[in-house]
């Protein structure tokens, strides 16, 4: 990545962390920028996750808490996939990032989209993936995941469906721009994802699922959900995705300095199907945006961002 150099930029973003962060980190894998900056870590020319081995990544805990039962009948949903059960999936990613330093022009700092086919293959404790042909509409960045083909992946899942865990090993041939793709579909996947509750629930059911993604800024992440339609084992929840930052600064890491929080919105929706009887969703899309604004209070300068993250599973 190329670190600007104006005598706008603010003086912690000229030592490059502030840019390398800000320009993937702050909602890098869709979730603000609670990101643990290893998406940063990836674009910098340094080694991202998963270098010729397995990484678990774990995932930050979930609560859900019922707001409407929904009708009768009800039952507690809860995954109920075998050991063995297969699923071949699609996951789709597009992540658009717009980035306005003072009065400089607006610069494109999205990552280009990926479509990953997988077979999920559940375990005991999770599910298994083995990652397909995955392709982009960016020629250079489509050669490079060429080298993908082949490789393995995870989720681990708690009883109620909530994910505890992202494993990622990468084949040792794959490049640094690939693995950072891939690592940054895979979380923006997870923080898209929905937990059942331990009470009973019918059609019409709304609960909310409260997750704290940690990161520079730690969020405060609720989730809505509502059972819009039950077919068997079949369920259709609209999702309402917000996001709100726990804190009023931003502490940037290595002591780099510290940015106001000016302006914090992000928010979206989005309708999946999940089959009980299947470990990852079947169909749907999620979208989720809003604005971001930072002003570093040494120096007055102002940092503004325009975001855009959908999530689609088609079968």
């Amino acid at each position: 990545m190329t670190v600007l150099s104006s005598p706008h930029v603010p003086r912690i973003a000229r030592s490059g962390v502030m840019l390398v962060m800000l320009a993937v980190g702050l909602s890098a894998f869709g979730v603000g920028c609670g990101d643990d900056s290893d998406a940063a870590v990836a674009t910098d020319g340094t080694e991202p996750l998963g270098i010729g081995k397995e990484v678990t990544v774990p995932i930050s805990a979930s609560a859900a808490s019922v707001v409407s039962p929904g009708a009768e009948p009800r039952a507690v949903l809860r995954p109920r996939y075998g050991a063995g059960t297969t699923q071949q999936v699609t996951l789709c990613t597009d992540h658009r990032i717009q980035q306005q330093i003072n009065d400089q022009p607006v610069r494109d700092f999205s990552t280009p989209a990926l479509t990953i086919p997988m077979t999920a293959q559940a375990g005991i404790d999770g599910v298994d993936l083995t990652i397909g042909a995955v392709t982009s509409p960016d020629p250079s960045l489509s050669k490079a995941l060429t080298a993908i083909g082949g490789t393995h992946a995870g989720f681990d899942f708690s009883d109620d469906g909530a994910i505890t865990a992202l494993r990622l090993a990468p084949s040792p041939d794959t490049s640094n721009s690939a693995r950072a793709a891939l690592e940054q579909a895979f979380y923006q996947a997870v923080y898209r994802s929905i937990m059942f509750p331990d009470e009973p629930i019918g059609e019409g059911a709304i609960w909310t699922v409260h997750q704290e993604v940690d990161g520079g800024v730690t969020l405060d992440q609720v989730t809505t959900a509502t059972l819009t339609g039950i077919d068997g084992d079949r369920l259709t929840i609209d999702l309402h995705v917000v996001q709100m930052p726990k804190a009023e600064v931003w502490a940037l890491p290595n002591d780099a300095g510290i940015l106001d929080i000016e302006d914090y919105t992000m928010e979206g929706t989005g309708t999946i199907t999940v089959d009980l009887g299947l470990p990852l969703p079947v169909s749907g899309s999620i979208t989720v945006g809003g604005h971001q604004a930072y002003r570093d209070p040494r120096s007055a300068s102002n940092l503004q961002q325009t975001i855009t993250t959908q999530v689609t599973w088609t079968e």
